[in-house]
């Protein structure tokens, strides 16, 4: 499933590819991709036609783009309403102009923005989905509780409700680690069910957690009520670091399901540490990394480096 890198990856290159963009004609393949649209298809096509995309948005793994009236009406978002794209396990946004790369559909392809005005001259914003666990959803936008601005790329003070439940992520300027360090040491569990926890803070997923962990010394059953804040806090550094860098090479790619607008995929899975590494030496100490059995996924230590607890939470 993409991660925060993975998904600030897309929204950046949303931003600067198709942003300014005036949707001319909409496209549904399968009804499935818009389940959640009031309206069904012709509903979601509707509130789309004419509609300018002014931002590229994001909080944890939730993407949105704010609609506004079409240029030269305006320049702000006249009704609060913006294209909510949620990736799923397999969700791609990409950007394609047919004059370069010809009028070739991918055999996934759900939706199709038909587009006018895009800075980058592109014609299609599609929506690829193998799995079809994504979505897309024109929603409304609520304010946010602090006023402050609602996710990453955004001046506005407003977030999407579906959006709204979830905590900030470590690379969102509003986010306030001490509060987190505090909100994490209050639960009674294991620190990485802690940092994959949406309502906490969003965005880290089982890589980014497993990486973190590792370069944070810490076992993922270490509770968390018995940690030091000094302890949570090298976690949430550290989480921040392995994103920032993975951010740097385009997220982590394992195989053709995530890929960046261009279609192109990310490479800092060359340099994971710890997750997926069964067996092999760690980088640190040479020691085998070890994977266990965790929420019906997989955590990787490095048994010397992230010593088990005696009495942990699993």
């Amino acid at each position: 499933m993409p991660e925060l890198p993975e998904v600030e990856t897309v929204r950046d290159g949303l931003d600067r590819l198709v942003v300014g963009a005036v949707v001319r004609d909409v496209e549904v393949f399968r009804d499935y991709s818009v389940r959640r649209q009031d309206g069904g298809p012709a509903g979601f096509a509707d509130q789309l036609r004419g509609r300018r995309l002014d931002a590229a948005v994001r909080r944890g793994k939730f993407l949105w783009l704010p609609l506004g009236a079409p240029a030269g009406a305006g320049t702000a978002s006249d009704d609060g309403a913006a294209l909510l794209a949620h990736l799923g396990m397999s969700g791609q946004l990409l950007v394609r102009d047919p004059a370069v790369a010809g009028d070739w559909a991918h055999p996934h392809l759900r939706v199709r923005l038909h587009l006018a005005g895009a800075p980058s001259g592109a014609e299609y914003l599609d929506f690829v989905d193998q799995r079809t666990f994504g979505h897309l959803s024109v929603v409304d936008l609520e304010p946010t509780p602090d006023g402050a601005p609602g996710g990453l790329g955004s001046d506005l003070a407003a977030v999407p409700e579906p959006a709204a439940h979830i905590g900030r992520d470590p690379l969102d300027p509003a986010f306030d680690a001490d509060a987190v360090v505090a909100a994490v040491r209050r639960r009674r569990t294991g620190i990485k069910r802690a940092l994959l926890d949406q309502g906490l803070l969003s965005g880290v997923g089982n890589i980014y957690a497993d990486e973190a962990l590792w370069r944070a010394r810490l076992h993922f059953a270490r509770a968390t009520d018995r940690l030091r804040p000094v302890e949570v806090r090298r976690a949430l550094d550290a989480a921040t670091e392995v994103m920032t860098e993975s951010l740097a090479q385009g997220g982590t790619s394992f195989d053709a399901l995530y890929v960046n607008v261009n279609g192109e995929s990310g490479y800092f899975a060359r340099g994971l540490a710890a997750y997926g590494r069964e067996g092999e030496p760690c980088p640190r100490c040479g020691t085998p990394i070890r994977r266990d059995a965790f929420m019906n996924r997989s955590s990787y230590t490095c048994p010397v480096c992230q010593p088990r607890p005696r009495t942990g939470r699993w």
